[in-house]
């Protein structure tokens, strides 16, 4: 039976497209299957803030009328921009256990992107780094967290085989927020010198202010992730996008600011892990989704670390070690005690030294892979999609 690839180019391919890790997946107790409208959604040009800034085509694979994998190829402009490249990116990866469908999906979005000037593939991603990234390589037995990808055995040993070379590996890290017998002494007294010493303020986002402290969250952002393999500045799309989601299942106990003379110098932001709500929504809001969601607060009891992070010249202040602390005050007087942070690079020593210090254990290892693309000597590319 032959293998063919073709470019996504209707609404019943997207609908193909949108239900293949639901039927490849369905029958893990682990993976949390999303909502359909939502990924219909996150897959629109017209609602997705990344084609503000990026561009990106969905590739199918068939065998015998049947699908049998997807991918994508994107090109993220902003992140060429920070980082001065030209590498493009793939994500969106999902196929049934088969080296030959993978070759042919990887095959086709590196050669969109070779026609499009890239020189790198680098991936998976949907459809940047702060979307679900990675592949899963260790930790197959724990449900995936909110924004959190999780992926059958197989995978790995699929792209380890296909010639695709590490680039990083992201570290998810376990933290039983509720048990502070394990922080290490000096974190507490670091915490308390930001605030006497040196005159540091933590304060908690608000719905009604939400989308001005993302402003103040993008301003550290931008400054105190700079110089990360992966960094991209948020822009204004970005953030009204964010602030539009983060309404859904926003939860002010863990979303936090400092502030020094007025200055916004570091932020977290932390979610109730709504994965554990969607596991019981199957993908739908009807017949019962709605009620489930209605009832998260009762259904949620982790959370996900999503950022933390300290501009530069204030990383001396010990305002990291308030932030730590303050997840473990806030755990003490709610229902939500434990989650995860990450993910982290693996090259990140400060942060994984502090979660260290904070007890945590790592949990997931997620793999994000790349590949060089060079165009084949006195060979034209021609696409068709």
């Amino acid at each position: 039976m032959s293998l063919e690839i073709r470019a996504v180019a209707s609404h019943r391919e997207i609908r193909e497209f949108i239900e293949l890790p639901f039927r490849l997946h369905s029958t893990s107790p682990h993976w949390v299957p999303p909502l359909r409208l939502e990924r219909r959604l996150f897959l629109s040009r017209k609602h997705n803030a990344f084609f503000t800034h990026g561009d990106a085509r969905l590739f199918l694979a068939w065998r015998d009328g049947r699908v049998v994998g997807r991918i994508s190829a994107q090109i993220n402009h902003a992140f060429n921009a920070a980082q001065h490249n030209d590498w493009g990116m793939f994500g969106f990866l999902e196929m049934e256990d088969d080296a030959e469908v993978l070759a042919a999906l990887l095959d086709a979005a590196a050669g969109w992107l070779r026609a499009r000037g890239r020189d790198r593939m680098v991936g998976p991603m949907d459809f940047a780094m702060n979307d679900e990234c990675g592949l899963l390589f260790d930790g197959y037995d724990r449900d995936p967290l909110i924004r959190q990808p999780w992926h059958p055995p197989y995978y790995f040993r699929l792209c380890e085989a296909a010639g695709l070379t590490k680039a990083q590996d992201l570290l998810m890290w376990e933290l039983n927020i509720a048990d502070r017998t394990k922080i290490r002494p000096i974190l507490f007294r670091l915490a308390e010198e930001a605030s006497s010493k040196h005159g540091v303020a933590l304060r908690n986002m608000t719905r009604r202010t939400l989308r001005s402290d993302l402003d103040e969250f993008a301003e550290v952002y931008n400054s105190a992730w700079s110089e990360n393999w992966d960094f991209v500045p948020f822009s204004k799309e970005d953030l009204d996008a964010q602030a539009a989601e983060f309404q859904l299942a926003f939860d002010g106990d863990w979303m936090m600011v400092a502030e020094k003379d007025g200055e916004a110098i570091a932020a977290a932001l932390t979610f109730p892990d709504m994965n554990q709500v969607l596991k019981k929504m199957k993908g739908r809001l009807l017949p019962f989704g709605w009620w489930h969601y209605l009832r998260r607060y009762k259904t949620i009891d982790r959370v996900r670390v999503g950022f933390l992070g300290v501009k530069p010249e204030y990383q001396h202040t010990g305002v990291a070690a308030q932030l730590y602390i303050e997840h473990f005050d806030v755990a003490a007087r709610t229902h939500r005690k434990w989650g995860e942070m990450g993910w982290i690079l693996e090259s990140n020593r400060a942060m994984n030294r502090g979660m260290e210090a904070m007890g945590g254990r790592v949990v997931k290892r997620y793999r994000v892979y790349e590949r060089e693309l060079v165009p084949a000597a006195g060979a034209a590319v021609t696409q068709t999609g």
